[in-house]
């Protein structure tokens, strides 16, 4: 791998132009592709394989009419000072508002009057009306949601409330201020990291470029595939993250290589062969993590695991091929004006204390860097190695004292009630709460078929009896029947909110009573529904999430054991992934579900956790935490495989990557917690889970947790079996081929060699 890719890196060094031209040229493509796409679009989730999407799908077919993928709006009036909505006055007052509404665009298919139709409260004093268009949700112009806000504040200049819900709402305008300040903040660490404008710019420009070609790709295909927003959110905001990091280890890589006498063109082909392998292992592990989430067998979330997978591998390719390019433009300007100063002072000092006493001390032997210096890496993994027990077994129970909260996680699907107390679908949803009772707005539609129309009205008819006998129920309507007359459909309104316990038993009870329905009329009955998805959604993730960790953990194992030719090495970084991830969500727990400090992010409403999120982070986290994992401890294999003992291993590579680690991991946490900031729940609280996570694994596991258990295996945890070392392929990604392909140059020793030596 090392010498394939110190290829790759010589030749893009040398054929710099032909690389950033044919990139250019494939972001055109896809810029043109995506010109001629229709852009992501807000899907429904979709559950295959369970009751609730079963009986989704049943309606679909005996009730096309009343399932049309129109979009749909639902317009709450409330009369003012607890007047009747029915009074002359307030009366006109709503037909004109109703009049409006459907007049407010072309696409409006029809509007219910709430007198005929009933949907009045039984004080008088709220009513609601459906409207429906003949286009799709995605399909609404901008003209169409101004003209349905009119139409709504004209109602309000009337002196009626008048609030609405639905998805014919234009969705919540996302600012990006939030993520242009974590790009400018991860501007600020890359300059303060490297010293130098050049140096933090690369990274920067080529994850612009990769996000930019992922995006316009989805943007591309997000037509034909029906992929969601959400699918592009997450795929620019890993693209982002990785982009940057990737090309930040290389850079960095490459101004080691530079301080260590190699000319511009071999370092960047060996900073591409040494420091472009850990990227591709880390790359590959993040993909793998990421398709993974295949074995949920959830479409939304197929979606959104290969469309990020698929930004990751851009990422991997531009850092491997446009970094060593654009260092070629570069020069000298990437070392910054002292890091060139400090490198030729470094060379002058060192060759002078060669030629005087070689094995003075080995703490001013130079390094890959230049000579040692007591910093704070140095200083932090001093007092690691120094305390090895106490760090691991201190860092372990704050990890899990933070992952406590997770025993009360609660799940849930979004729905109207978690939005925004300002927002108008929030509000809608409390007026009918309050009017039409807490269950009104988590009805259940329970579905009735059989082959035979007769069996399936009497079956209806003696179910219908059987639910209304249940003690959460508040109502339950008459059923209504297709034109075969085989399939039925009653609604079902639970005295509980849709969240409830009450209410999800509700749910048990009638599928209990569809199962005595079928033993004794063989008439099939279905329930779905929010509080039906939630419950199905539930036990889907539960039943997916051991194999989906065994495949992903179990890729991911053999992976590393490629790279660090270890076992333990490997056990290790995939317990530490388990504690970070906990402590994420129990993190998330605390703020998002139990309102701990949730007016430091603007949070306005907390509630269950949706669904789909806990596999999501394990996913993504996974990836993340195998990023660090393999960039830092490859120094300190590469350290081990050059020479140096267990302990001074560990201490080399530390203090060779753990400002660049520090430096990518900050990076990280600002990219992902400028997702904190949208309006949509769901990004808001991957946002804040990716930045917490990214934070504990970084400093608390492999900064700290990793060392120190490296220091009690000592040499133990570099081992592995004969036979298993026999038949793994030497990927060598420390790069130890390049030495002999290339040499160290004749000024400077390996400082992994020169330390040995001392001893």
């Amino acid at each position: 791998m090392a010498t394939f890719l110190h290829r790759i890196g010589r030749f893009a060094f040398r054929r710099r132009w032909l690389v950033v031209l044919l990139w250019a040229l494939v972001l055109g493509v896809v810029g043109i592709g995506a010109a001629g796409g229709s852009g992501p679009v807000n899907s429904g989730t979709t559950l295959p394989g369970t009751e609730a999407q079963r009986a989704y799908d049943l309606l679909g077919e005996k009730f096309p009419a009343a399932n049309a993928d129109g979009a749909t709006a639902r317009i709450v009036v409330r009369a003012p000072g607890g007047e009747k909505v029915g009074s002359a006055a307030n009366k006109a007052a709503l037909e004109v508002t109703l009049a409006e509404v459907k007049e407010s665009s072309p696409r409006v298919a029809q509007v219910s009057d709430p007198f005929a139709t009933r949907t009045v409260s039984a004080d008088g004093t709220t009513a609601y009306a459906q409207v429906t268009y003949s286009a799709k949700d995605a399909d609404l112009t901008e003209g169409d949601h101004t003209g349905l806000e009119k139409a709504l504040e004209s109602g309000r200049d009337e002196g009626l409330t008048v609030e609405a819900s639905g998805n014919a709402l234009a969705a919540p305008t996302e600012s990006f201020m939030a993520e242009a300040i974590g790009f400018a903040l991860a501007a600020v660490i890359l300059v303060i990291t490297f010293g130098s404008l050049i140096a933090a710019g690369l990274p920067l420009l080529t994850a612009v470029v990769g996000v930019g070609v992922s995006a316009a790709a989805i943007t591309a295909i997000s037509g034909p595939l029906d992929l969601t927003s959400n699918a592009s959110a997450l795929a620019t905001m890993l693209g982002i993250a990785v982009g940057i990091d990737y090309a930040l280890f290389i850079v960095s890589r490459y101004r080691s290589e530079r301080a260590d006498g190699y000319d511009a063109r071999e370092a960047a082909a060996r900073a591409n062969g040494t420091a472009g392998s850990a990227v591709v292992f880390a790359g590959l592990t993040v993909v793998i993590a990421l398709a993974g989430l295949l074995v949920v067998n959830l479409p939304v979330l197929t979606a959104m695991g290969l469309a990020a997978a698929g930004a990751v591998v851009i990422a991997v390719l531009v850092a491997t091929t446009l970094i060593p390019a654009l260092l070629g433009f570069a020069g000298e300007r990437v070392r910054g004006k002292a890091g060139r100063r400090t490198a030729a002072r470094t060379t002058a000092e060192t060759n002078s204390r060669a030629e005087t006493n070689r094995t003075a001390d080995t703490n001013t032997t130079a390094g890959a860097a230049g000579p040692a210096k007591v910093g704070l890496a140095q200083r932090w993994i001093s007092y690691v190695l120094r305390r090895p027990v106490r760090v691991l077994l201190l860092s372990v129970v704050t990890l899990g004292v933070i992952a406590l909260p997770v025993s009360k996680l609660e799940l849930g699907l979004p729905d109207d009630g978690s939005k925004a107390t300002s927002s108008t679908q929030r509000q809608a949803y409390d007026m009918l709460a309050q009017s039409f009772g807490p269950g009104f707005n988590g009805p259940l539609t329970v579905t009735v078929d059989d082959q035979d129309p007769t069996v399936a009205r009497s079956s209806a008819t003696d179910l219908g009896k059987s639910l209304a006998g249940l003690p959460d129920v508040a109502a339950v309507t008459p059923a209504a029947f297709n034109e075969a007359g085989d399939t039925a459909i009653i609604t079902v309104i639970p005295k509980s909110t849709p969240g409830s316990e009450a209410t999800k038993g509700l749910v048990e009870d009638i599928r209990s009573l569809s199962t005595d329905l079928k033993s004794d009329t063989g008439a099939r009955s279905l329930v779905t529904g929010t509080t039906a998805l939630n419950i199905d959604t539930s036990a889907k993730f539960s039943a997916a999430i051991v194999p989906y960790l065994a495949l992903v953990v179990g890729l991911a194992f053999l992976v590393l054991i490629l790279v660090f030719r270890s076992i333990l090495v490997p056990v290790k970084a995939a317990l530490g992934f388990l504690l970070s991830v906990l402590a994420s969500l129990g993190a998330l727990v605390a703020v998002f579900q139990w309102g701990w400090l949730k007016d430091l992010i603007g949070l306005e409403q907390t509630g269950p956790i949706m669904s789909l999120m806990p596999i999501l982070m394990v996913g993504v986290v996974f990836g993340l935490a195998m990023d660090y994992q393999v960039f830092l401890v490859t120094r300190m294999r590469e350290a081990y495989v050059h020479g140096a003992d267990a302990r001074t291993a560990i201490e080399s590579g530390f203090k060779h990557s753990a400002t660049v680690v520090t430096a990518a991991a900050l990076i990280m946490i600002c990219v992902f917690a400028g997702f904190v900031g949208s309006h949509d729940a769901m990004l808001k609280s991957l946002g804040f889970g990716l930045a917490v996570a990214v934070a504990f694994d970084a400093f608390i596991v492999r900064m700290t947790i990793v060392p120190a258990a490296l220091a009690l295996l000592g040499k133990h945890a570099w081992s592995l079996p004969g036979w298993i070392d026999r038949i793994l392929p030497d990927v060598d990604i420390e790069g130890e081929k390049l030495t002999t392909h290339t040499p160290a140059p004749a000024d400077r020793e390996p400082s992994f060699a020169s330390t040995d030596a001392t001893r």
